[in-house]
């Protein structure tokens, strides 16, 4: 394998599909058969190959300022072993997060992995998926007659990487033989089709994350369009998924009604009938912690996302920590005007919740 990493990356759009400029392998993931596909797969395009002991500490992406090593590690992909089997809670969308992957491929200049991922942002995938999945049948059968949820959008985006892996496909057709165990995921990708004909027995939620013109084209580069997720949130309903919208971040902007609104209609002239019978929404209004509003102005120095504590009221969290989220009668204000739009377009959806 290469010693060293000389490439410089390539150029990636939203549209195409992600195909990493430098590879990471933990010695532990040449043990699993995927770990061993992957490998093999990337020293026959020529793409550099360096072990690393852990997916948590990978040394070696290049750049000479802070701003090339991050756009370098967005490039990076790690094969790595989960470790930890204690699944995260994830409320309010799920009872548990299901860690397939860690980081996102995507340009979110809001993005919680900022946060959350740090100084790690580069593309974690596991290959140990049967133990993983060994793991959450455990809580599902912790819960004797309950419905378990599994959220696997927590730290990623799954669909972005689904042609890397197959593990979303797996996870969607182990959760369809579960009676009591269901899924959720997220995403900002259109990329589908390898999807579609998954066994998943109506026990997937698969949503689409949508926003007003206005955010997706200041914030949210290296993702699909709006037209191409419309499309592909078409594909998934007619494949027989219960579909959700995710309107996140909810943002002030100068006309953020009109935005929305015409992100409603377009959703409801455009999707397709078999979408409206189990359709739902979530909503989340735009947040910050003073650790991602850093990273960010480092990052996307050009940024427009609007980030002043002084206009915000501070929300606690657990561990004693918190974010800046938009004050009462802002963050009231879009919750209304949403749900009332939602209830004269969607009439027969529901809301699942305001956060």
């Amino acid at each position: 394998m290469a010693k060293t990493i000389l490439e410089a990356p390539k150029q990636q759009t939203g549209a195409k599909l992600f195909v990493p400029d430098y590879v990471f392998v933990e010695p532990n993931a040449l043990q699993y058969p995927l770990g061993k596909e992957l490998v093999e797969r990337y020293q026959q395009q020529g793409i550099p190959i360096q072990m690393t002991t852990s997916h948590n500490q990978v040394r070696g992406i290049p750049g000479e300022t802070d701003v090339e090593k991050f756009r370098n590690a967005k490039r990076t992909l790690v094969i790595g072993v989960r470790k930890t089997l204690k699944f995260e809670p994830s409320k309010p969308s799920a009872e548990y997060a299901l860690p397939l992957a860690t980081g996102c491929v995507g340009h979110c200049h809001y993005c919680y992995l900022n946060t959350n991922v740090g100084s790690r942002p580069y593309i974690r995938i596991y290959v140990n998926t049967d133990e993983i999945f060994a793991q959450a049948e455990k809580y599902i059968r912790e819960r004797p007659g309950e419905i378990t949820r599994f959220e696997a959008a927590c730290t990623s985006d799954p669909v972005s990487i689904e042609h890397i892996t197959g593990n979303l496909k797996r996870a969607i057709e182990f959760i369809g033989q579960q009676e009591w165990g269901r899924l959720r995921f997220v995403t900002k990708f259109h990329h589908v089709d390898s999807l579609l004909d998954a066994k998943h027995n109506k026990h997937t939620r698969f949503r689409f994350s949508m926003n007003a013109d206005y955010v997706i084209k200041n914030f949210e580069p290296g993702t699909s369009s709006f037209s191409q997720r419309l499309e592909a949130a078409g594909k998934v309903a007619k494949a027989g998924y219960p579909l959700g919208f995710i309107l996140a971040p909810l943002y002030w902007f100068d006309g953020w009604e009109k935005g929305y609104t015409e992100l409603l209609e377009k959703l409801r002239q455009e999707l397709v009938p078999e979408a409206m019978e189990d359709l739902t929404f979530e909503l989340i209004q735009h947040r910050f912690t003073k650790i991602a509003k850093s990273l960010i102005l480092q990052r996307y120095p050009k940024t427009k996302l609007e980030m002043n504590e002084v206009e915000r009221k501070y929300k606690w969290g657990k561990y004693g920590k918190g974010k800046y989220v938009y004050p009462d009668v802002k963050a009231k204000a879009l919750q209304a005007y949403l749900e009332k739009e939602i209830a004269r377009l969607f009439p027969q959806a529901r809301v699942e919740y305001f956060t």
